[in-house]
C-alpha cells in the first residue's frame, strides 16, 4: 500500500500537521522534530501525493511541451533536458505534437489546459517561424524554443553564427584554405546565418572563401550532386580542400559522393557538418566531424526559465543563444575531441 503522511507522522511520533509543515519547511519546531520527520519520511521512501499538494497549492506540477516537429530531431533531445531540469522540483512533463494543424494545435492545447499543466514549452523546427497564432493566447506563462517568438515573448535557441564560426575557423586551424560552404535553403534564417558567419570568418582571418556559399535542400542528395559537380574532372588545385556543411545530411551525401569520385575524405578534402545527429554522424565513413547545437542544454535552460516564470520571478524577454560545441571525429583529419563555441 501507499505510505501516507500519517505512517510519517506515526513512525516520528508526532502529529499530522507537524508532519507536514516538517517535510514542507514550513512552521516554527525544534531542528530535532524537524530532522526525526526527515528520516521518519525516508524510511518510509515516503512521496507526497501530487495531487493533494497541488490542490493546496494551486500547482499541477506538470509543463506541456507541444510541438510541430514531428520526427522529433529537435525535440525529443529538448525534451530529454527539459525532464532532467524539472524532475528535482517534482515536476513532469506532458508532451504532444499537432503537426503544422491548427486544429490539432488547438485540440492539444485545449487537452494541456484541461490537466491545468502550470507552464507551456512551444517547440519548433525552423527558427525563423512562430507557432500558431492560436497557441499564443492560452495565457499559461510560456517559452519559446526552436521558433520565433515576439520582442516580449521569451525564447531560447542555438548559436547558429557561433557554430559557423568554430567549424570554418577549425578548417583554417587545419591549414585547409580552399574552404566552400553547402547548405540548405536560403529561405531558412539558420542556413543564412551560417553562410554569413562562414563569410565573415574567412573575412576576420584574412582568407578568402571558395566561391559563395551554395544554398540548396538539407538533403543527402544535395550534398552528392554538390560532390560530383564541384569534383569530377577537376584538378586538385581548383577544387575545394575543405567543405563546412550545413547539416549532417548534407555532409554525408557529400562524403559518399566523393567517395564515389575516388576522392580522400580527410586526406584530399576536409569535411565539416552541423547538427551532430550522433546516430547519423558516428554512422558516416569516416564518422563525421560536427557542430552539436546543445539542444539538451537548451532545454535544460528553457525549463529552468519557465518554472521562475512560474513561481513570478522576473525573466528578461528577448532570445537566449545558448552555447554549440565542435565534435571532433574522423571526417576533418584532427584527433577527436569535443570544443565549446
Amino acid at each position: 500500500m501507499r505510505v501516507t503522511i500519517r505512517d510519517v507522522a506515526s513512525l516520528a511520533g508526532v502529529s499530522v500537521t507537524t508532519a507536514s509543515r516538517a517535510l514542507n519547511g514550513e512552521g516554527r519546531m525544534a531542528a530535532e522534530t524537524r530532522t526525526r520527520v526527515q528520516d521518519a519520511a525516508t524510511t518510509l521512501k515516503y512521496r507526497p501525493n501530487s495531487i493533494a499538494k497541488g490542490l493546496v497549492g494551486g500547482r499541477s506540477f506538470t509543463l506541456g511541451l507541444l510541438t510541430n516537429d514531428t520526427y522529433g530531431r529537435f525535440t525529443l533531445p529538448v525534451a530529454a533536458g527539459l525532464a532532467n531540469a524539472v524532475v528535482d522540483r517534482g515536476v513532469s512533463v506532458l508532451l504532444a505534437s499537432y503537426q503544422d494543424d491548427p486544429e490539432l494545435a488547438r485540440i492539444n492545447l485545449q487537452s494541456l489546459e484541461d490537466r491545468q499543466v502550470d507552464g507551456l514549452i512551444l517547440a519548433g523546427k525552423r527558427i525563423d517561424r512562430a507557432p500558431h497564432a492560436g497557441l499564443l493566447k492560452s495565457g499559461i506563462p510560456t517559452v519559446h524554443v526552436m521558433s520565433a517568438c515576439d520582442d516580449d515573448g521569451i525564447g531560447f535557441v542555438p548559436d547558429d553564427d557561433g557554430g559557423a564560426r568554430i567549424a570554418t575557423q577549425h578548417l583554417l586551424d587545419l591549414g585547409r584554405r580552399r574552404i566552400a560552404h553547402v547548405t540548405g535553403p536560403a529561405a531558412f534564417a539558420a542556413a543564412r546565418i551560417r553562410a554569413e558567419s562562414y563569410v565573415r570568418t574567412l573575412s576576420d582571418m584574412g582568407a578568402a572563401h571558395w566561391g559563395d556559399p551554395i544554398f540548396g535542400a538539407w538533403s543527402e542528395q544535395h550534398g552528392f550532386d554538390l560532390a560530383l559537380q564541384l569534383f569530377d574532372g577537376k584538378p586538385g588545385a581548383d577544387a575545394p580542400d575543405a567543405i563546412f556543411c550545413g547539416n549532417d545530411q548534407i555532409a554525408r551525401g557529400m562524403i559518399d559522393g566523393l567517395t564515389h569520385l575516388g576522392v580522400g575524405v580527410p586526406d584530399d578534402v576536409a569535411i565539416v557538418g552541423f547538427d551532430n545527429w550522433e546516430i547519423f554522424a558516428a554512422a558516416t565513413r569516416p564518422p563525421l566531424t560536427t557542430i552539436d547545437m546543445g539542444l539538451v542544454e537548451l532545454g535544460r535552460q528553457a525549463g529552468l526559465c519557465l518554472l521562475d516564470l512560474i513561481d513570478g520571478r522576473e525573466v528578461a524577454s528577448g532570445l537566449t543563444h545558448t552555447p554549440s560545441r565542435l565534435v571532433i571525429r574522423q571526417s576533418c583529419g584532427a584527433l577527436s575531441t569535443d570544443i565549446a563555441v
